[in-house]
């Protein structure tokens, strides 16, 4: 999670991306939560990889380890010095790259429910899409084992697309892969990959299998993060999750669900919903607001939002709907 965001801009300004709440959660802990309950068996550490400590600093370190130490992992953070890709990334947390480990890019969610694969070397998550020549794809053989990684073919290859989350038996054969792509200074785009680790591995016969998930979410930019909060908050909805805090305050207004709701928020003559995420602190009046995103401790009125973002302590009163306002703005 070293990367700045820089297409969720404003946002990512203030808040480092993988730590920008969606459907009431960062979006970092809600993948590392639900890799857990894919995998259904007890987690001994979690490695964060951050960017510098002026972009990552104590407060971020703090978030993540009370998320590690909450799923009784052992938290380790470790810092990617320059942006130099994937292999790179990965490499920067050496020390914990040994036995069975998930790597996962965070700057995406997922809804999946299947078994891994015990006899895989690895296992790589995919989800089908329809439109694979614009992603990087997996080649499946007749056994359905991963033969080759294809990045946005374009002649059919297969409709499954790499999603970023990697399941490998034993990661110190990745690191020693990704140590000779270092030596040997394999580059693509100027850049150290996981994939060229990945088909080091593969060339000595090592088993590559395929997670499929049910769902993933990108939250790459403002309009692709509201579609997935508003995707996720229907999906906790239908599980029973309770999404409006108790503490809430409401004064002649009305939710529409499904909604995430924080503490001590002021509804006063306000319509909301459905799919729109309220931070704690925020209150709104005289509005009408839905399919948003609006974080903590912001005040609004006299609104009519739809397919907004709207950042921490900000304040607006205004006209405009698809709005994208960074933290500690004020349009008044």
């Amino acid at each position: 999670m070293a990367g700045r965001g820089s297409r969720i801009r404003p946002h990512s300004v203030t808040v480092p991306k993988p730590l920008i709440p969606v459907a009431g959660e960062p979006i970092v802990h809600r993948l590392v939560k639900d890799i857990v309950k894919v995998l259904k068996q007890p987690i001994e550490e979690i490695a964060f990889v951050l960017g510098d400590e002026a972009w990552f600093g104590d407060d971020v370190i703090a978030s993540l380890e009370e998320l590690a130490k909450g799923l009784g992992a052992k938290p380790s953070v470790y810092r990617q010095d320059q942006p130099l890709g994937t292999g790179h990334a990965i490499m920067s947390a050496e020390p914990s790259l040994s036995g069975p480990a998930v790597i996962a890019y965070a700057d995406a969610l997922i809804r999946a429910e299947f078994e891994l694969d015990g006899e895989a070397d690895s296992v790589i998550w995919t989800k089908k899409v329809p439109n694979p020549e614009a992603y990087g794809v997996v080649n499946l053989n007749d056994k359905g084992e991963i033969t080759e990684l294809v990045e946005k073919p374009q002649t059919f290859v297969s409709d499954e697309a790499v999603i970023g989350i990697y399941y490998f038996k034993d990661v110190a054969v990745l690191k020693e892969k990704l140590q000779e792509v270092l030596a040997e200074n394999i580059m693509n785009g100027g850049e150290y990959q996981i994939n060229d680790g990945i088909k080091k591995m593969m060339a000595d016969g090592r088993i590559f299998k395929t997670g499929t998930v049910d769902e993933w979410m990108d939250c790459g930019n403002k309009n692709i993060a509201i579609e997935t909060n508003a995707k996720m908050l229907g999906f906790l909805y239908g599980d029973g999750e309770k999404l409006v805090a108790d503490s809430v305050v409401l004064d002649n207004a009305s939710i529409i669900p499904p909604c995430f709701i924080g503490e001590n928020v002021t509804l006063r003559n306000v319509t909301l919903g459905p799919h729109v995420s309220v931070g704690a602190g925020t209150v709104i009046e005289d509005s009408t607001i839905k399919n948003s995103l609006i974080q903590k401790d912001t005040h609004i009125k006299n609104a009519q939002l739809e397919e907004a973002m709207i950042g921490n302590h900000v304040k607006y009163n205004g006209k405009f709907s698809k709005i994208s306002i960074g933290d500690y703005t004020v349009i008044e």
